[in-house]
C-alpha cells in the first residue's frame, strides 16, 4: 500500500476506536471533522483510561492465580470418587 492509503487506514481506526470505546459519548460524523490535535488527544485519554483499567484487572488475576494454585494444592489430597452414578430406571 502507499503511503496515503496507509494513512487513511489508520484515521479510520482511530476514528473507529474513538467512537466504538467511547460507549456512545462520540459519533462518527463529529469524530471525523474533529481537528487532528484533538482527535489524537481524545484518542490518548480513551487508550489511557484502558490501559489503566487493564493493568488493575492483571494485577488483581495474578492474586487471584496465585490462590487458585494454593487451592489446587490443597486439593490434590481429597480422593475423587472413580465412580459415575446414574439414574434410577423405571
Amino acid at each position: 500500500m502507499d503511503s496515503l492509503a496507509e494513512y487513511r487506514v489508520s484515521i479510520f481506526n482511530q476514528i473507529h476506536e474513538i467512537v466504538f470505546h467511547g460507549k456512545g459519548g462520540y459519533d462518527y460524523n463529529t469524530i471525523y471533522h474533529m481537528p487532528i490535535w484533538l482527535r489524537n488527544y481524545t484518542f490518548k485519554k480513551i487508550k489511557d483510561w484502558y490501559d489503566s483499567a487493564n493493568s488493575k484487572d492483571t494485577n488483581s488475576d495474578s492474586w487471584v492465580n496465585g490462590q487458585t494454585k494454593e487451592i489446587a494444592a490443597q486439593n490434590k489430597k481429597i480422593q475423587v470418587p472413580t465412580y459415575v452414578t446414574k439414574a434410577a430406571k423405571k
